[in-house]
């Protein structure tokens, strides 16, 4: 291990010692009073604190100002989860695909979920202009960018189609293909709706090839 390294985890070590002394306290703590408790120069529990307040973990607090002199800096911990701790956002998204999978009426759930997920997207309108087939699939394809799924025009026998080229959550549309892909496909479907778009997604391949899924495009009449 390099000196550097070896500085930054004694370094980090003592930050989290200073929080965890200001989380044990039950009042408000100086500077002072936090370097005798850790067996600290003031200066390094100063420098500490500096960085703790930047990252909203502890707070300054208004000292009792009816003793005489300058009071001094008064800390406390500010009382929440660490902000800065690991996530696992895929194993929340397996847990709840899989309760998904296994209820009743899945896909319909599930396309359901899509829809009013779709619902919320942006619209390329105000004011409930109404807007052409094309721009609809260009602003629909701008969309499903910005969400991960690198999207392409593409056309098959006079069939407008949009063909995805990644899964922003690959791994769950292999084992949860039967929950994942009615929620993609719900989510064209509610935002083209809710654009009153004058196309609709009418259904949704998988893995059509092993690098493309397809969504294909239909006309809607009237909306």
């Amino acid at each position: 291990m390099s000196a550097i390294v070896r500085s930054a985890e004694e370094s980090a070590g003592r930050r989290c010692d200073v929080l965890r002394v200001l989380r044990a306290a039950s009042v408000p703590m100086s500077i002072t009073s936090i370097a005798a408790e850790l067996h600290l120069h003031p200066n390094t529990v100063r420098f500490h604190l500096g960085t703790l307040l930047s990252d909203g973990r502890v707070e300054h607090v208004e000292a009792d100002r009816k003793r005489p002199g300058r009071p001094p800096l008064m800390f406390r911990a500010i009382r929440e989860m660490d902000p800065s701790g690991p996530r696992h956002y895929r194993l929340l998204a397996e847990i709840l695909a899989m309760s998904l999978a296994a209820g009743r009426n899945s896909h319909a759930k599930a396309l359901a979920a899509g829809r009013a997920w779709g619902q919320r997207l942006e619209s390329p309108t105000r004011h409930g202009k109404k807007i052409g087939a094309h721009e609809s699939i260009d602003h629909l394809l701008g969309v499903l960018d910005e969400l991960g799924f690198a999207p392409e025009r593409r056309e098959s026998g006079g069939v407008s189609q949009v063909g995805l080229r990644h899964c922003p959550f690959l791994e769950l549309a292999k084992t949860r293909t039967t929950v994942v892909c009615p929620i993609h496909l719900g989510l064209m479907q509610g935002a083209l709706a809710s654009w009153k778009a004058p196309v609709a997604v009418d259904r949704l391949e998988a893995f059509v090839e092993p690098d493309l899924c397809l969504a294909h495009l239909t006309l809607v009449t009237a909306r």
